[in-house]
């Protein structure tokens, strides 16, 4: 009886010895740090940090943004790729870290190597706004006035290469222009300077425009996604007005340093999943101009790979440079 026990225990020990650091230890036990690329009131920076509050409920530990911003969030993820694969450091990030993989070929890391996508957590259609004073009130308009000026216009982005600098790109494009692209660090410093009246369009995030077009402090053009925006059903799309094949989303998710432990990746994943689910997480998404976009690890990595893959056929077909 007693060899029995005394083998049970080697056995059991043998076991635990075994399995993956994270499969013995409850996740998480300590802060988490979530690196975030973007400044203070951008679109992606106002989604990061309620996810981070909500993911604090539920994990009952701290779970804090630090802000990297520059160089269209590359400087975050650069530090994600570097940190330890041990889930306590997160990056928040959107399409500008599969434009910037697709265009820039001497970043210091590679994202399809270097980062594990986990999980997406917003899908929503940019709003392209212009200040109040603006001579006009619909895309055509703006239209206008750009090919009566060519090269005069202005239009801000967060950052080149991010999702509205993009938007803005394939806008001018398809519509036939030309305008001068000012880059910022963030959405919030863009739509002020626009407010302002020092800049024309932007192709603002929606939890940073629709605000300030609801106000009255800008002035919403247009939406980019193919059927109208359902915060806002009265603000018609682009495509119905005289570009019908524009469409741009702008979508946000988490990513892990590659050298995570699968195991650990997948329960982080599950959780993230789960908190999206809860109504309060939708309620506060939904207020903030979000739309939850909800899958599963395994088709967030396939989404991300074919969202860079697209990309590069856009700057390749255009002779777009990002540098």
């Amino acid at each position: 009886m007693r060899l029995s026990r005394l083998m049970f225990a080697l056995c059991f020990t043998a076991f635990a010895f075994a399995l993956p650091v994270s499969a013995q230890s409850p996740y998480p036990s300590r802060p988490v740090r979530v690196l975030d690329g973007y400044a203070a009131g951008s679109t992606t920076d106002l989604i990061g940090r309620l996810m981070a509050g909500r993911l604090s409920e539920y994990w009952k530990q701290p779970v804090f943004v630090e802000t990297r911003a520059g160089a269209a969030g590359n400087l975050a993820a650069d530090s994600t790729a570097k940190a330890q694969g041990d889930g306590y450091t997160l990056l928040f990030a959107q399409n500008g870290l599969a434009i910037s993989a697709a265009a820039l070929a001497d970043l210091p890391y590679k994202a399809e190597r270097d980062l594990m996508p986990l999980v997406p957590v917003s899908a929503t259609p940019h709003i392209l706004i212009v200040d109040p004073e603006f001579p006009g009130k619909t895309v055509q308009d703006l239209i206008a006035l750009a090919k009566k000026e060519p090269g005069r216009l202005t239009f801000a982005s967060s950052g080149v290469g991010n999702s509205d600098h993009l938007a803005g790109e394939l806008f001018n494009m398809m519509a036939g222009i030309t305008a001068i692209h000012v880059p910022y660090k963030g959405g919030a410093p863009a739509a002020t300077d626009l407010m302002a009246g020092r800049i024309t369009y932007y192709f603002a995030g929606m939890p940073v425009g629709l605000p300030l077009a609801k106000s009255g402090r800008a002035r919403a053009l247009g939406v980019t996604s193919k059927q109208r925006y359902a915060g806002a059903p009265d603000i018609p799309t682009i495509a119905e007005q005289g570009l019908p094949q524009f469409e741009a989303t702008l979508w946000q998710g988490f990513f892990a340093p590659a050298t995570i432990d699968p195991a650990l990746a997948a329960r982080i994943s599950r959780d993230i999943e789960t908190v999206l689910k809860q109504p309060e997480t939708r309620e506060k998404m939904e207020k903030a101009g979000a739309v939850p976009f909800e899958d599963n690890q395994d088709n967030f990595r396939k989404f991300f790979h074919a969202d860079i893959e697209k990309w590069r056929n856009l700057v390749k077909s255009t002779n777009l440079k990002l540098e």
